[in-house]
């Protein structure tokens, strides 16, 4: 289990791409691009970062604890690649 603590700390900290979207009628809806399925909506700037930040934390403790490969940002690929 703390190997699986520690790795999920590596990844929140990594630089993955955030798309915040705001909504016309108020709220904002946020995704981290490269982690499929991790979104959330919230009324304000504040709590959508926060409920987004608990997303990636439980997409990452979900991938970790079910063998799925957890991508790299897509920045740190570019940078491989250069």
């Amino acid at each position: 289990m703390r190997k699986t603590v520690n790795e999920i700390e590596y990844y929140m900290k990594l630089p993955y791409k955030i798309e915040l979207i705001p909504y016309p009628e108020g709220g904002f809806f946020a995704r981290i691009k490269e982690l499929e399925g991790c979104m959330t909506e919230g009324d304000s700037l504040e709590e959508v970062m926060e409920l987004l930040n608990d997303a990636k934390r439980a997409w990452f403790e979900t991938a970790l604890e079910s063998g799925i490969e957890i991508p790299l940002p897509e920045v740190m690929v570019d940078e491989q690649r250069a």
